[in-house]
């Protein structure tokens, strides 16, 4: 591995730790300032759900989401996958009562800062009851 491809996998990495302390964050000004830590201004969130731009979008969604389910927890099912200027996490989301709410898989674009500019997300198994055709 060339210094390059190091640099490159930390980055990569770090990103995601940041994108994963994103989605778990306690309070309004924690999900803020993480926010401003882990993307681009102009952030493109792609999921079944439909296509959202700017972390105040992204946060918006989390503050929805919570208010729907309660509290939840989103984490790795594994390790991320990284190359180049993209990472791979598979993840779960699992609700305040211990139960997994779903599972999925996002592809994160992260530029040379490394700040996250688009999330391509999958669900691998979706929430009881979604039907994609009604959330775009």
């Amino acid at each position: 591995m060339t210094d390059t491809t190091v640099a490159s996998s930390t980055r990569n990495e770090q990103a995601v730790e940041r994108y994963v302390a994103f989605w778990n964050a306690d309070t309004a000004e924690d999900q803020q300032r993480l926010a401003s830590m882990t993307f681009i201004d102009d952030v493109q969130y792609t999921a079944p759900v439909g296509v959202l731009s700017g972390p105040a979008a992204l946060t918006g969604f989390r503050t929805q989401f919570i208010d729907h389910v309660g509290p939840a927890t989103f984490h790795a099912r594994e390790n991320p996958q990284t190359h180049n200027d993209r990472a791979r996490l598979k993840w779960e989301i699992v609700t305040g009562e211990g139960k997994s709410f779903a599972t999925g898989t996002d592809v994160m674009v992260i530029d040379a800062d490394g700040l996250i500019s688009s999330v391509t997300s999958f669900l691998d198994r979706a929430p009881e009851g979604f039907d994609p055709h009604t959330h775009h």
